[in-house]
C-alpha cells in the first residue's frame, strides 16, 4: 500500500469517527432538551423518552436527516439501545420471569401470527403493495425496523420497499407509543399489565420502552420481557422464510440470520441482578440508582436516534395504502391485546 493509499484511508477512517461522535453528541443533546421538556407544565405526563422523540422528529420535518453525521445517529438508535436493554436487565426479577415468561411467549406467538398474516390478507383488500406489505406484517408482528432489515435479503426486497417500511413502522409505533403515554393515567390496568400489553403490542423494542416507563420500572420490565420474546422469535421465522423461498425458487444463498445478541446480555444481567446482586455482593442503593438513570438517558438517546428517522414527507409520497393498511392492523392489534391482558 503507497503512502498516498495510505493517508487516503486514514482520513476516511477519521471522517467516520469524527461522524460518528458529533452523531452521538446530537442525540445527547436532544436528550438533555427532552428532559428540559419534560419539566413543563403538561409534559411530564408523557416523560423525557416522548418529549426527546417528539424534538427529533419535529427536527426532522423542519431541517431533514442530519446527513453529515448518520453514522452516530445509526449508532445511538442502534448500538446504544441495545446496550440499554442489556443494562436494564439488572432491573428484571428472575422470578417474575419464571412465573410469566411461558404465557407471555404464547402471547408473542399469536401476536407474530396475527400480525402477518392479517397484513398480508387486508394488503389484498386494499389492493396495497404486496411485497411492502408482507414487511410491514413482520415489522408489526416481531421487532420494527429490526425485523424489516434482517428478513429483507431473504425476501429479495428492494431497497425503496425496506427503507420505506422502516419508515412507517417508525412513524405508526412512535405514534402509538405516545397515545399509550397519554392515556395511560385512565386505563383501567394496573401497572404490570399495561407493561405486559405495550410489550406484546407496540412495535419496536424503543417504543415499548417509551409507552411503558412512565408506569414504572417493573411495568417496563415485563414489557420488555414481552417484547424480548417477539425479538427471540425473528429467529425461527427468519429460517421459516428461509425454507419459504427456497422452495419458490427465490432464496439469497449469501443470505444470513443476524442473531440477536442482545437478548442474550439481558437475560445474562436479570440473572446476576436477581440472584447475585444483594445476595453475594452488595451493591450501594446509590450505584444501583445510577444505572437506572445511566439506562434511561441511553434509552432517550435512542429514541432520539428513531426519531429521526420518521419523514413525514416521503410517507406521504410513496405509501399512502401501505400506510393505512399499518395502521388499521395496529389498531385491531392493540385492541385484542388489550381484551387478553
Amino acid at each position: 500500500m503507497n503512502s498516498h493509499t495510505q493517508h487516503t484511508k486514514l482520513f476516511s477512517n477519521r471522517g467516520r469517527l469524527f461522524q460518528r461522535i458529533f452523531g452521538i453528541v446530537l442525540t445527547m443533546l436532544f436528550a438533555l432538551a427532552g428532559y428540559g421538556l419534560n419539566e413543563l407544565p403538561g409534559f411530564h405526563y408523557v416523560g423525557p423518552l416522548a418529549c426527546a422523540m417528539f424534538l427529533a422528529i419535529l427536527y426532522r420535518q423542519l431541517w431533514g436527516y442530519p446527513e453529515a453525521v448518520r453514522l452516530g445517529v445509526e449508532f445511538s438508535a442502534k448500538k446504544i439501545l441495545r446496550g440499554a436493554i442489556v443494562l436494564f436487565g439488572l432491573k428484571l426479577n428472575m422470578d417474575v420471569v419464571i412465573h410469566h415468561g411461558l404465557g407471555l411467549l404464547l402471547r408473542d406467538v399469536g401476536t407474530v401470527v396475527f400480525s402477518i398474516f392479517f397484513t398480508v390478507w387486508l394488503a389484498k383488500r386494499f389492493k396495497a403493495d404486496a411485497s411492502l406489505s408482507l414487511l410491514l406484517g413482520i415489522g408489526t408482528g416481531v421487532c420494527g425496523a429490526a425485523a424489516i432489515a434482517a428478513v429483507s435479503p431473504l425476501l429479495k426486497s428492494k431497497d425503496e420497499d425496506t427503507a420505506i417500511g422502516v419508515g412507517l413502522i417508525a412513524l405508526v409505533g412512535t405514534v402509538f407509543a405516545i397515545l399509550f403515554t397519554v392515556l395511560r393515567p385512565w386505563l383501567p390496568l394496573t401497572d404490570m399489565q399495561y407493561g405486559i400489553w405495550s410489550g406484546i403490542s407496540l412495535h419496536e423494542i424503543a417504543h415499548v420502552a417509551l409507552a411503558a416507563a412512565p408506569a414504572g420500572q417493573d411495568a417496563l420490565a415485563m414489557g420488555l420481557l414481552a417484547k424480548l420474546g417477539r425479538v427471540f422469535l425473528l429467529i425461527p421465522l427468519s429460517f421459516v422464510l428461509m425454507v419459504w423461498m427456497k422452495r419458490t425458487g427465490k432464496i439469497r444463498t449469501d443470505a444470513k440470520v443476524e442473531f440477536p445478541w442482545f437478548l442474550i446480555g439481558f437475560m445474562a444481567t436479570s440473572i446476576v441482578g436477581s440472584y447475585v446482586f444483594g445476595k453475594y455482593i452488595v451493591v450501594p442503593s446509590s450505584l444501583t440508582n445510577g444505572i437506572s438513570q445511566v439506562t434511561t438517558f441511553m434509552l432517550t438517546m435512542a429514541m432520539v436516534g428513531m426519531g429521526l428517522n420518521v419523514s413525514f414527507k416521503a410517507l406521504r409520497e410513496k405509501a399512502m395504502l401501505p400506510l393505512l393498511v399499518l395502521s388499521v392492523t395496529s389498531i385491531i392489534l392493540i385492541g385484542l391485546t388489550f381484551l387478553t391482558v
